[in-house]
């Protein structure tokens, strides 16, 4: 990497990343540099996806879902990073989070974030391309199949995932 810094974006926030740091694995980046610890690292590898955030290579696109264990910092330079801290708004919880709770979704909460980073992707995704009831399951599994779960906690996380991703069909939104 040369000696430029670069610019990302971090929950709503700009950061300034100096170029000695742009070879930084995102999630070390998150955890070190911004103090944002949310984000988990377990394999290291991308493999068990605890570290997946989320991503917009501009302000309205789609969010993708981005492994953060295995993203450096320059290859998303400009682009927006979203982490779980990012989900609530104020002290308000988001749907998801709200529905995580309610649905007694983890055990030891390890691997939750990236579940709710890979879910908040999967909602933003069916704002866009719009799917009937019948197709739900189907796209949970696509969206969420990789994430793992030491606890074997799937039962519960995916029905919060669907109670959510049920509302936001029939509402529209």
């Amino acid at each position: 990497m040369s000696g430029t810094d670069l610019i990302i974006h971090v929950n709503g926030k700009s950061v300034t990343v100096p170029a000695v740091d742009a070879d930084m694995n995102l999630a070390e980046f998150l955890h070190e540099r911004l103090d944002l610890t949310g984000t988990k690292v377990c394999c290291g590898i991308g493999v068990c996806r605890a570290c997946t955030v989320g991503l917009r290579n501009r302000p309205k696109a789609l969010m993708e879902k981005t492994l953060a264990c295995t993203t450096t910092v320059s290859a998303i330079a400009n682009q927006y990073v979203y982490t779980v801290e990012g989900l609530a708004e104020g002290s308000r919880l988001s749907p998801l989070q709200q529905s995580f709770l309610e649905s007694f979704a983890f055990q030891c909460g390890y691997c939750t974030p990236g579940f709710l980073m890979a879910a908040t992707a999967m909602l933003d995704h069916l704002k866009e391309y719009r799917i009937g009831p019948e197709q739900l399951e189907a796209t949970i599994q696509t969206w969420m199949g990789g994430n793992l779960c030491r606890c074997t906690g799937y039962v519960k996380y995916l029905e919060a995932i669907r109670k959510v991703a049920r509302a936001q069909i029939k509402g529209g939104s």
